[in-house]
Protein backbone atom coordinates (compact mmCIF):
# COMPACT_ATOMS: atom_id res chain seq x y z
CA UNK A 1 0.00 0.00 0.00
CA UNK A 2 1.49 3.52 -0.97
CA UNK A 3 1.87 5.96 2.01
CA UNK A 4 0.22 9.21 1.72
CA UNK A 5 2.47 11.24 0.78
CA UNK A 6 4.48 11.70 -1.92
CA UNK A 7 7.67 9.61 -2.63
CA UNK A 8 9.89 8.92 -5.47
CA UNK A 9 10.03 5.39 -7.37
CA UNK A 10 13.68 5.26 -6.43
CA UNK A 11 13.50 6.68 -3.70
CA UNK A 12 15.72 4.40 -1.98
CA UNK A 13 18.44 4.44 -4.83
CA UNK A 14 18.25 8.37 -4.32
CA UNK A 15 18.76 7.74 -0.75
CA UNK A 16 21.49 6.13 -1.21
CA UNK A 17 23.26 8.51 -3.61
CA UNK A 18 22.78 11.49 -1.01
CA UNK A 19 24.28 9.29 1.67
CA UNK A 20 27.60 8.53 -0.72
CA UNK A 21 27.83 12.54 -0.02
CA UNK A 22 28.83 12.06 3.64
CA UNK A 23 27.72 15.62 4.31
CA UNK A 24 27.81 17.00 7.71
CA UNK A 25 25.12 19.27 7.35
CA UNK A 26 25.96 21.46 10.34
CA UNK A 27 29.18 22.59 7.98
CA UNK A 28 28.12 23.56 4.63
CA UNK A 29 26.59 27.30 5.51
CA UNK A 30 29.46 28.83 4.46
CA UNK A 31 29.79 26.93 1.53
CA UNK A 32 26.44 28.20 0.07
CA UNK A 33 25.52 31.03 1.88
CA UNK A 34 26.39 33.27 -1.46
CA UNK A 35 24.72 31.29 -3.46
CA UNK A 36 21.50 31.55 -1.74
CA UNK A 37 21.64 35.34 -1.59
CA UNK A 38 22.20 35.80 -5.21
CA UNK A 39 18.86 33.65 -5.78
CA UNK A 40 17.14 35.43 -3.49
CA UNK A 41 18.39 38.52 -5.48
CA UNK A 42 17.82 37.50 -8.94
CA UNK A 43 14.40 36.62 -8.19
CA UNK A 44 13.37 39.60 -6.32
CA UNK A 45 12.49 37.48 -3.15
CA UNK A 46 12.44 37.67 0.21
CA UNK A 47 13.53 34.29 1.04
CA UNK A 48 15.94 31.70 -0.38
CA UNK A 49 17.23 28.21 0.79
CA UNK A 50 18.93 24.91 -0.28
CA UNK A 51 17.23 22.19 0.83
CA UNK A 52 18.29 18.18 1.30
CA UNK A 53 15.98 15.56 2.10
CA UNK A 54 17.15 12.26 3.45
CA UNK A 55 14.71 9.63 5.16
CA UNK A 56 13.23 11.37 7.97
CA UNK A 57 14.23 15.16 7.29
CA UNK A 58 14.73 18.30 5.22
CA UNK A 59 17.98 20.10 6.39
CA UNK A 60 18.12 23.72 5.67
CA UNK A 61 22.00 23.62 4.54
CA UNK A 62 22.18 26.95 4.12
CA UNK A 63 19.60 29.57 4.33
CA UNK A 64 18.91 33.67 3.16
CA UNK A 65 15.92 35.75 5.27
CA UNK A 66 14.38 33.09 7.29
CA UNK A 67 16.53 30.92 9.83
CA UNK A 68 15.70 27.18 9.28
CA UNK A 69 18.05 23.92 10.38
CA UNK A 70 15.23 21.67 9.40
CA UNK A 71 11.82 20.82 9.61
CA UNK A 72 10.43 17.17 9.16
CA UNK A 73 9.90 16.19 5.59
CA UNK A 74 6.63 15.63 5.64
CA UNK A 75 5.63 19.32 6.19
CA UNK A 76 7.96 20.95 3.50
CA UNK A 77 6.92 22.03 0.66
CA UNK A 78 10.74 20.74 -1.35
CA UNK A 79 9.67 16.95 -1.33
CA UNK A 80 6.82 17.94 -4.03
CA UNK A 81 9.80 19.54 -6.17
CA UNK A 82 12.29 16.85 -5.71
CA UNK A 83 9.95 14.35 -7.40
CA UNK A 84 9.70 17.04 -10.89
CA UNK A 85 12.16 17.01 -14.01
CA UNK A 86 12.64 20.96 -14.30
CA UNK A 87 10.71 22.71 -11.29
CA UNK A 88 8.01 22.61 -9.00
CA UNK A 89 5.75 26.04 -8.66
CA UNK A 90 2.96 27.09 -5.63
CA UNK A 91 1.48 30.90 -6.86
CA UNK A 92 -0.62 30.95 -3.59
CA UNK A 93 0.71 28.59 -0.53
CA UNK A 94 -2.20 30.06 1.67
CA UNK A 95 -5.16 28.23 -1.02
CA UNK A 96 -3.07 24.94 -1.56
CA UNK A 97 -4.57 22.92 0.72
CA UNK A 98 -1.22 20.37 0.88
CA UNK A 99 0.29 23.92 2.17
CA UNK A 100 -2.38 25.97 3.85
CA UNK A 101 -2.03 24.95 7.34
CA UNK A 102 1.75 24.76 7.96
CA UNK A 103 3.08 27.01 10.30
CA UNK A 104 5.42 29.18 7.72
CA UNK A 105 1.95 29.67 5.93
CA UNK A 106 -0.66 30.10 8.96
CA UNK A 107 1.91 31.96 11.24
CA UNK A 108 4.72 33.83 10.71
CA UNK A 109 6.54 34.28 8.28
CA UNK A 110 3.39 33.51 6.75
CA UNK A 111 4.47 32.57 2.97
CA UNK A 112 2.50 32.72 0.13
CA UNK A 113 4.90 31.94 -2.92
CA UNK A 114 7.14 28.80 -3.82
CA UNK A 115 9.44 27.96 -6.47
CA UNK A 116 11.61 25.10 -6.19
CA UNK A 117 14.52 23.21 -8.83
CA UNK A 118 15.39 20.01 -7.88
CA UNK A 119 19.00 19.89 -7.46
CA UNK A 120 19.89 16.50 -9.20
CA UNK A 121 23.07 14.14 -9.04
CA UNK A 122 25.40 13.17 -11.86
CA UNK A 123 23.19 9.70 -11.57
CA UNK A 124 19.73 11.80 -11.88
CA UNK A 125 18.55 11.20 -8.71
CA UNK A 126 17.55 14.49 -6.46
CA UNK A 127 19.31 14.88 -3.65
CA UNK A 128 17.15 17.96 -2.66
CA UNK A 129 15.96 21.75 -4.18
CA UNK A 130 17.26 24.88 -4.30
CA UNK A 131 14.07 27.13 -3.22
CA UNK A 132 12.86 30.95 -3.52
CA UNK A 133 9.87 31.84 -1.56
CA UNK A 134 8.54 35.15 -0.82
CA UNK A 135 5.39 36.69 1.59
CA UNK A 136 3.64 37.98 -1.41
CA UNK A 137 2.35 36.26 -4.60
CA UNK A 138 4.57 36.64 -7.37
CA UNK A 139 5.61 35.68 -10.96
CA UNK A 140 8.98 34.45 -12.05
CA UNK A 141 10.03 35.21 -15.69
CA UNK A 142 11.96 32.94 -18.01
CA UNK A 143 15.38 35.10 -17.51
CA UNK A 144 14.86 34.41 -13.93
CA UNK A 145 14.24 31.09 -13.89
CA UNK A 146 17.18 30.53 -15.71
CA UNK A 147 19.56 32.14 -13.51
CA UNK A 148 17.55 29.99 -10.75
CA UNK A 149 19.02 26.95 -12.91
CA UNK A 150 22.42 28.21 -13.66
CA UNK A 151 22.33 28.42 -9.66
CA UNK A 152 21.43 25.17 -8.93
CA UNK A 153 23.99 23.48 -11.06
CA UNK A 154 26.38 25.38 -9.14
CA UNK A 155 24.97 24.05 -6.20
CA UNK A 156 25.76 20.59 -7.24
CA UNK A 157 28.62 21.25 -9.10
CA UNK A 158 30.41 22.30 -5.29
CA UNK A 159 28.58 19.58 -3.93
CA UNK A 160 30.25 16.68 -6.28
CA UNK A 161 33.46 19.40 -5.26
CA UNK A 162 32.86 18.19 -2.01
CA UNK A 163 32.61 14.36 -2.29
CA UNK A 164 35.85 14.52 -4.25
CA UNK A 165 37.49 15.73 -0.99
CA UNK A 166 35.97 13.32 1.03
CA UNK A 167 37.25 10.74 -1.32
CA UNK A 168 40.63 11.99 -1.46
CA UNK A 169 41.19 12.28 1.95
CA UNK A 170 39.97 8.98 2.87
CA UNK A 171 42.10 7.47 0.03
CA UNK A 172 45.00 9.82 0.88
CA UNK A 173 45.08 8.29 4.67
CA UNK A 174 44.78 4.92 3.48
CA UNK A 175 48.07 5.59 1.45
CA UNK A 176 49.76 7.22 4.81
CA UNK A 177 48.72 3.62 6.69
CA UNK A 178 50.11 1.80 3.66
CA UNK A 179 53.65 3.69 3.81
CA UNK A 180 53.52 3.32 7.27
CA UNK A 181 52.99 -0.28 6.63
CA UNK A 182 55.94 -0.83 4.22
CA UNK A 183 58.14 1.39 6.26
CA UNK A 184 57.87 -1.25 9.14
CA UNK A 185 57.96 -4.30 7.02
CA UNK A 186 61.15 -3.01 6.05
CA UNK A 187 62.53 -2.62 9.59
CA UNK A 188 61.84 -5.82 10.44
CA UNK A 189 64.13 -8.40 7.88
CA UNK A 190 66.92 -5.39 7.92
CA UNK A 191 67.05 -5.89 11.04
CA UNK A 192 67.38 -9.46 11.16
CA UNK A 193 70.07 -9.10 8.87
CA UNK A 194 72.01 -6.46 10.29
CA UNK A 195 72.10 -9.01 13.66
CA UNK A 196 73.33 -11.71 11.29
CA UNK A 197 75.75 -9.51 9.94
CA UNK A 198 76.71 -8.71 13.38
CA UNK A 199 77.33 -12.18 14.36
CA UNK A 200 79.16 -13.26 11.57
CA UNK A 201 81.20 -10.28 11.76
CA UNK A 202 82.37 -11.10 15.32
CA UNK A 203 83.11 -15.14 14.73
CA UNK A 204 84.55 -14.18 10.87
CA UNK A 205 88.44 -13.46 12.15
CA UNK A 206 88.09 -17.16 13.59
CA UNK A 207 87.59 -19.03 10.10
CA UNK A 208 89.40 -15.95 8.09
CA UNK A 209 86.96 -15.23 5.77
CA UNK A 210 88.29 -12.10 5.11
CA UNK A 211 86.65 -11.69 1.72
CA UNK A 212 83.39 -12.56 3.25
CA UNK A 213 83.78 -10.24 5.91
CA UNK A 214 84.19 -7.70 3.77
CA UNK A 215 81.23 -8.19 1.74
CA UNK A 216 79.16 -9.02 5.17
CA UNK A 217 80.45 -5.36 6.51
CA UNK A 218 79.50 -3.95 3.17
CA UNK A 219 75.65 -5.60 3.82
CA UNK A 220 75.68 -4.68 7.62
CA UNK A 221 76.37 -0.67 6.40
CA UNK A 222 74.01 -1.08 3.46
CA UNK A 223 71.14 -2.15 6.18
CA UNK A 224 71.84 -0.04 8.81
CA UNK A 225 71.00 2.46 5.67
CA UNK A 226 67.96 1.27 4.51
CA UNK A 227 67.14 1.01 8.35
CA UNK A 228 67.56 5.16 8.93
CA UNK A 229 65.42 5.85 5.60
CA UNK A 230 62.53 3.24 6.83
CA UNK A 231 62.81 5.18 10.46
CA UNK A 232 62.69 8.68 8.25
CA UNK A 233 59.94 7.55 6.76
CA UNK A 234 58.02 7.47 9.12
CA UNK A 235 58.91 10.38 10.89
CA UNK A 236 58.25 12.34 7.82
CA UNK A 237 54.79 10.45 7.92
CA UNK A 238 54.45 11.88 11.06
CA UNK A 239 55.59 15.43 10.18
CA UNK A 240 52.97 15.49 7.09
CA UNK A 241 49.90 14.20 9.10
CA UNK A 242 51.15 16.99 12.18
CA UNK A 243 51.38 19.71 9.73
CA UNK A 244 48.49 19.02 6.77
CA UNK A 245 45.40 17.57 9.43
CA UNK A 246 43.48 20.73 10.91
CA UNK A 247 41.70 19.93 13.72
CA UNK A 248 38.71 20.43 11.51
CA UNK A 249 39.69 17.43 9.50
CA UNK A 250 40.51 14.67 12.52
CA UNK A 251 37.15 13.09 13.08
CA UNK A 252 36.76 11.42 16.76
CA UNK A 253 34.29 10.50 19.37
CA UNK A 254 34.17 13.83 20.72
CA UNK A 255 33.42 15.61 16.88
CA UNK A 256 30.30 12.69 16.47
CA UNK A 257 28.88 13.75 19.79
CA UNK A 258 28.67 17.50 18.84
CA UNK A 259 27.63 16.60 15.32
CA UNK A 260 25.02 14.61 16.59
CA UNK A 261 24.06 16.66 19.41
CA UNK A 262 23.53 20.10 17.05
CA UNK A 263 21.72 18.26 14.44
CA UNK A 264 19.55 16.24 16.58
CA UNK A 265 18.97 17.62 19.83
CA UNK A 266 16.44 19.98 18.36
CA UNK A 267 14.71 17.57 16.56
CA UNK A 268 14.44 15.62 20.62
CA UNK A 269 13.19 18.64 21.68
CA UNK A 270 10.28 19.23 19.63
CA UNK A 271 9.10 16.32 19.91
CA UNK A 272 9.60 15.95 23.90
CA UNK A 273 12.13 13.23 23.97
CA UNK A 274 14.99 12.95 25.89
CA UNK A 275 18.53 12.73 23.71
CA UNK A 276 21.74 11.86 25.23
CA UNK A 277 25.02 11.01 23.21
CA UNK A 278 27.91 9.58 25.86
CA UNK A 279 31.48 8.65 24.72
CA UNK A 280 33.94 6.03 25.45
CA UNK A 281 36.47 8.84 27.55
CA UNK A 282 39.51 6.00 27.23
CA UNK A 283 39.15 6.85 23.23
CA UNK A 284 36.92 9.33 22.44
CA UNK A 285 40.04 11.62 20.74
CA UNK A 286 41.01 8.49 19.18
CA UNK A 287 40.37 9.11 15.24
CA UNK A 288 38.57 7.10 12.98
CA UNK A 289 37.07 7.47 9.26
CA UNK A 290 34.05 9.30 9.68
CA UNK A 291 32.61 7.42 6.03
CA UNK A 292 29.11 7.21 6.28
CA UNK A 293 28.98 7.35 9.87
CA UNK A 294 26.82 10.35 10.41
CA UNK A 295 24.03 9.19 7.84
CA UNK A 296 24.01 5.88 9.82
CA UNK A 297 23.72 7.57 13.25
CA UNK A 298 21.57 9.85 12.14
CA UNK A 299 18.78 7.40 10.52
CA UNK A 300 19.13 5.34 13.36
CA UNK A 301 18.25 8.51 15.97
CA UNK A 302 15.75 9.85 13.61
CA UNK A 303 13.79 6.69 13.70
CA UNK A 304 14.34 5.82 17.50
CA UNK A 305 12.80 10.06 18.29
CA UNK A 306 10.22 9.02 15.49
CA UNK A 307 9.33 5.70 17.15
CA UNK A 308 9.62 7.49 21.03
CA UNK A 309 6.19 8.72 22.97
CA UNK A 310 6.69 12.57 24.79
CA UNK A 311 9.21 11.88 28.09
CA UNK A 312 10.62 9.00 26.22
CA UNK A 313 14.62 8.69 26.10
CA UNK A 314 16.62 7.89 22.96
CA UNK A 315 20.33 6.79 24.37
CA UNK A 316 23.36 6.94 21.98
CA UNK A 317 26.43 5.21 22.84
CA UNK A 318 30.01 5.50 21.12
CA UNK A 319 33.15 3.51 21.88
CA UNK A 320 36.03 2.61 19.76
CA UNK A 321 37.93 -0.39 21.04
CA UNK A 322 41.34 -1.98 19.76
CA UNK A 323 41.32 -5.44 18.22
CA UNK A 324 44.72 -7.05 16.89
CA UNK A 325 45.52 -5.22 13.55
CA UNK A 326 42.14 -2.78 13.61
CA UNK A 327 40.32 -0.76 15.46
CA UNK A 328 36.59 -1.62 16.37
CA UNK A 329 33.96 1.52 15.66
CA UNK A 330 30.70 0.89 18.33
CA UNK A 331 27.85 2.42 18.45
CA UNK A 332 24.83 1.77 19.81
CA UNK A 333 21.61 3.56 19.63
CA UNK A 334 18.70 2.49 21.86
CA UNK A 335 15.40 3.75 22.89
CA UNK A 336 12.60 3.74 24.68
CA UNK A 337 9.68 3.49 22.27
CA UNK A 338 7.04 1.02 20.91
CA UNK A 339 9.22 -1.30 19.92
CA UNK A 340 9.20 -4.04 16.80
CA UNK A 341 8.09 -7.40 16.77
CA UNK A 342 10.90 -10.26 15.67
CA UNK A 343 9.03 -9.93 11.93
CA UNK A 344 9.66 -6.77 11.58
CA UNK A 345 13.14 -6.91 13.02
CA UNK A 346 13.93 -9.35 10.36
CA UNK A 347 12.27 -7.11 7.80
CA UNK A 348 14.63 -4.81 8.18
CA UNK A 349 17.77 -7.34 8.46
CA UNK A 350 16.56 -8.30 5.25
CA UNK A 351 16.88 -4.65 3.85
CA UNK A 352 13.37 -4.43 3.07
CA UNK A 353 11.17 -1.16 4.29
CA UNK A 354 7.65 -0.97 5.69
CA UNK A 355 5.93 2.40 6.15
CA UNK A 356 4.80 3.35 9.41
CA UNK A 357 3.61 6.37 11.63
CA UNK A 358 5.27 7.98 14.68
CA UNK A 359 3.70 8.06 17.96
CA UNK A 360 2.80 11.68 16.96
CA UNK A 361 2.13 11.07 13.60
CA UNK A 362 4.37 11.66 11.95
CA UNK A 363 4.86 10.05 8.32
CA UNK A 364 7.00 7.15 7.70
CA UNK A 365 8.67 6.68 4.52
CA UNK A 366 9.94 3.05 5.23
CA UNK A 367 13.62 3.67 3.98
CA UNK A 368 15.18 4.73 6.68
CA UNK A 369 16.26 1.55 8.54
CA UNK A 370 16.89 -0.04 5.13
CA UNK A 371 19.23 2.30 3.98
CA UNK A 372 21.07 1.92 7.81
CA UNK A 373 21.77 -1.60 6.80
CA UNK A 374 22.83 -1.02 3.35
CA UNK A 375 25.65 1.61 4.23
CA UNK A 376 26.57 -1.29 7.45
CA UNK A 377 26.85 -3.75 4.47
CA UNK A 378 29.09 -1.54 2.12
CA UNK A 379 31.14 -0.54 5.06
CA UNK A 380 31.43 -4.70 5.81
CA UNK A 381 29.79 -3.70 9.52
CA UNK A 382 27.42 -5.38 11.42
CA UNK A 383 24.21 -4.16 12.24
CA UNK A 384 21.77 -6.36 15.23
CA UNK A 385 18.74 -5.43 16.74
CA UNK A 386 17.23 -6.27 20.25
CA UNK A 387 13.18 -5.11 19.88
CA UNK A 388 9.94 -6.40 21.52
CA UNK A 389 6.36 -4.59 20.86
CA UNK A 390 6.74 -2.05 24.21
CA UNK A 391 10.18 -2.08 25.42
CA UNK A 392 11.80 -0.20 23.50
CA UNK A 393 14.54 -1.15 20.62
CA UNK A 394 18.31 -1.13 20.73
CA UNK A 395 20.23 -0.50 17.73
CA UNK A 396 23.95 -2.04 17.57
CA UNK A 397 26.45 -1.46 14.77
CA UNK A 398 30.10 -2.45 14.64
CA UNK A 399 32.57 -1.05 12.17
CA UNK A 400 35.98 -2.35 11.38
CA UNK A 401 38.73 1.05 11.40
CA UNK A 402 42.28 0.71 10.42
CA UNK A 403 44.22 1.31 13.54
CA UNK A 404 46.58 4.43 13.33
CA UNK A 405 49.90 3.79 14.39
Amino acid sequence: MKPGYPIAENEFQRLVDLADFDLDYTSLQDKFKDLTTLAAKVTGTDISLINLIDSYTQWTITNHGLDLQFMPREESVCQYTILEENSFEVKDLQSDERFAKQWYVAEDPKLRYYFGIPLKSSKGNSLGALCVLDTTPKELDPEKIELLRIIAAEIVSRLNTIREIHYLKRHASELNESRKRVAHDIRGPLGGIITMAQLVTSSGDSIKLKEILEFIELIQMSSKSLLELADEILVQDDKWKNKNETAEEVFHQLKLKDNLEKLYAPQALVKGVHLSVTTDSSTELMPFSRNKVLQIVGNLISNAIKFTPQEGRVEVNTKLTMEGSHNMLLLTVQDTGVGMTEEKVNHILNGQGQSSQGTAGESGYGFGLPLVKHLVDTLNGSLTIRSSPGDGTCFNVSLSQPKNN
